[in-house]
């Protein structure tokens, strides 16, 4: 008799996941039967992403749990983690979605809102992936994807503290590819154009013929979008690809 080993279940954590990309990544790892830990950054949103996690454990049947954690802060990342770990006993996917905005020209520029930008962008994305990393390279598995931008690829006039955070999240991407590839871990990062979110329902109406212009779908993409690429490299199918960016803005970085 041949021995075959099952596939054990999947688990996932996703930072800034309350709403918009995040909450639609989380929503499609559950309906793709992985275990999902939900985050936010504080408490006081904690009451809502509870709602989500008893949501995802009711519609699609997995294991889910909310966690707050201010990823910014490196004891507050392992000990989100951690305790994903703890209730699904490992992490196989890391998705980090957890970002700021501060924009400004740079001659006008606060050097605090420089430094929060890069904290949680850059800094809680490499919290997290150190805290995860470590699980994945025991177990020999693991899916590691940073949701970078467009921006960090292109670069945009008053968003020099988020493009520079974006930026150095492909770097930081692609040295863990160099580094996890062996214990079948990979790390890819997905570069987000012009998506429909609280973001962008605060652009005018003038502000938003001129990106429509820019970009070669005519339309601003939806958070559903990016999460079914997310899933995607978050997937088995997905083991051969590691240290890519993957832009998805409808054509608009062509």
């Amino acid at each position: 008799m041949t021995n075959v080993t099952e596939t054990p279940r999947r688990s996932a954590v996703v930072t800034g996941s309350s709403r918009g990309i995040g909450r639609a990544v989380a929503e499609e790892l559950a309906r793709a039967g992985f275990d999902v830990c939900v985050n936010c950054s504080s408490e006081r949103g904690l009451s809502g992403v509870q709602q989500l996690a008893d949501q995802l454990a009711a519609e699609h049947g997995v294991r889910a749990i909310a966690v707050a954690a201010n990823v910014a802060d490196a004891a507050e990342a392992e000990a989100l983690v951690a305790a994903a770990h703890e209730a699904f006993g490992r992490v196989d996917v890391l998705v980090n979605n957890a970002g700021i905005t501060r924009d400004g020209l740079i001659a006008r520029m606060k050097e605090e809102d420089f430094d929060a930008v890069i904290d949680v962008n850059l800094k809680g994305t490499f919290n997290c992936c150190k805290a995860a990393a470590q699980r994945m390279m025991k177990q020999r598995y693991g899916r590691i994807v940073n949701l970078s931008s467009v921006v960090g690829v292109a670069g945009n006039a008053g968003q020099a503290n988020y493009a520079a955070s974006k930026a150095g999240v492909i770097g930081l991407t692609k040295s863990l590819a160099r580094e996890l590839a062996a214990r079948n871990v990979t790390a890819n990062a997905v570069a987000p154009g012009f998506i429909a979110t609280d973001m962008t329902d605060a652009l005018s109406e003038k502000q938003r013929e001129a990106i429509l212009g820019r970009i070669a779908a005519k339309r601003l993409g939806a958070p559903e979008d990016v999460a079914a690429l997310v899933r995607f490299l978050a997937s088995e199918e997905a083991g051969y690809i590691t240290g890519q960016v993957v832009c998805i803005d409808g054509g608009m970085s062509l």
